[in-house]
């Protein structure tokens, strides 16, 4: 009996604390940073092959973002930190905000980028920011980095 009034209370404090989030107006709403910039960094998918009878997955950049390459491009988003701690000089970037399940939604994982400052690490922030910097492509993303980095980035203010 102890077992089922144990249950039927973390039932209802489960329920409270889910009808107290849907209401609370301090969990952050996001503000949409899809950009054509962003549209083109969606678009990355993978190439799938075989090396015997392991898969193999190579980054696939379709003409609208290779235009991208090694050029300087303003991309709104979110902070999404690879480390703990309060300041970043490298993170990764995103359309949602960290506070959100990446794996929520439609589509799947949202496009996201790695980022490396030029100059000192900025303070993380659930707000969204913006970003000016050189865009690159990883040629062995397997050996650690992003697919995609915005390099050499400066904040816009």
């Amino acid at each position: 009996m102890k077992q089922i009034i144990t249950a039927f209370a973390f039932i209802c404090l489960f329920i409270q604390v889910h009808a107290q989030i849907g209401s609370n107006p301090d969990v952050p709403d996001h503000t949409p940073m899809m950009n054509k910039t962003w549209d083109a960094i969606d678009k990355m998918a993978y190439k799938v092959t075989y090396n015997g009878a392991k898969k193999v997955y190579t980054p696939f950049y379709p003409k609208e973002l290779k235009a991208l390459e090694n050029k300087v491009v303003e991309l709104p988003g979110y902070m999404v930190p690879l480390h703990s701690g309060r300041n970043h000089k490298n993170f990764m970037m995103s359309v949602l905000p960290v506070m959100q399940c990446q794996f929520c939604g439609s589509n799947g994982i949202p496009p996201m980028v790695e980022v490396t400052l030029k100059g000192g690490a900025i303070k993380f922030s659930e707000d969204p920011i913006k970003l000016k910097g050189k865009m690159i492509f990883t040629k062995d993303p397997l050996k650690g980095n992003s697919e995609i980095q915005i390099v050499d980035a400066e904040l816009i203010k």
